[in-house]
């Protein structure tokens, strides 16, 4: 799909893998809006890439539906790539067998809600912009990138609710993009491995423990690099065959328990 003159939107696009998108696609001639909730970090993004930011909750309809107002007044906008989303990570039960340390039904909701429900708001409302384009010779209006992760399918000690707000993305994938066909909108989602990204730097000793998690990786053996998931991003976004697909990037690794 040829994205010439067209916009795009970056959710989460102020750091990490939002922000290597953004970038990536701004090289590539598209006018980008970065959603983040961080304004400082969207902000700066924005205006090294020559783009737009958008304060917005992922989760709030107003303000998305602003974001994607916003990003249609500069161009027609035919890309999405959803990278907003939290961590998670609490045992299902206490160690002391009392009922007030079973992990927060609270904190469960919250991921979900930012993770998936967040994600489908922004393909829904996103997906409604991109059907008043005008098609190309196969009827392409757009085309959206959803991000989920390897959690999805191994998710680790800790993980539930970050796994299962995961598996949520996974799930919706394909039935996304049978909805969205009619309007000619394809629906790809990509599940991250271990990749190198600014959370991993809170930790007292980064490189110790970014070499830890590389043991588990395939080959090659390192973290991966946010550009990589970007060109994915990219390659999806534009091969107009690629519709439905959960496409893992992640060196061959299989997360352990923990």
């Amino acid at each position: 799909m040829d994205l010439t003159g067209s916009s795009a939107i970056v959710t989460g696009g102020g750091s990490g893998l939002g922000e290597a998108t953004g970038r990536l696609l701004a090289a590539k001639g598209l006018k980008v809006t970065v959603i983040d909730l961080d304004a400082d970090n969207g902000k700066r993004v924005a205006a090294d890439i020559g783009g737009g930011f958008v304060a917005a909750d992922v989760t709030d309809t107003e303000q998305v539906i602003a974001a994607i107002d916003a990003a249609a007044a500069q161009a027609p906008l035919r890309a999405v790539v959803n990278c907003a989303g939290i961590p998670s990570l609490s045992r299902t039960i206490g160690k002391d067998g009392e009922y007030a340390s079973a992990h927060s039904l609270e904190a469960f909701r919250k991921v979900v809600e930012v993770n998936l429900i967040g994600t489908f708001n922004v393909v829904r409302l996103a997906a409604t912009a991109m059907s008043r384009n005008e098609p190309d010779a196969d009827g392409a209006r757009g085309a959206i990138v959803n991000t989920t992760s390897v959690a999805a399918f191994e998710g680790q000690i800790g993980q539930v609710a970050y796994s299962a707000s995961k598996g949520g993305v996974v799930g919706i994938t394909l039935p996304l993009s049978r909805d969205l066909g009619v309007v000619g909108v394809r629906v790809n989602t990509i599940a991250p491995g271990l990749i190198d990204t600014p959370i991993y730097d809170t930790v007292p000793d980064p490189d110790a423990f970014k070499a830890k998690l590389a043991e588990d990786v395939v080959f090659p053996r390192r973290l991966g690099q946010a550009e990589e998931f970007a060109s994915l991003a990219w390659e999806l976004l534009t091969n107009g065959y690629i519709n439905g697909e959960v496409i893992r990037i992640d060196a061959g690794v299989r997360l352990p328990p923990k």
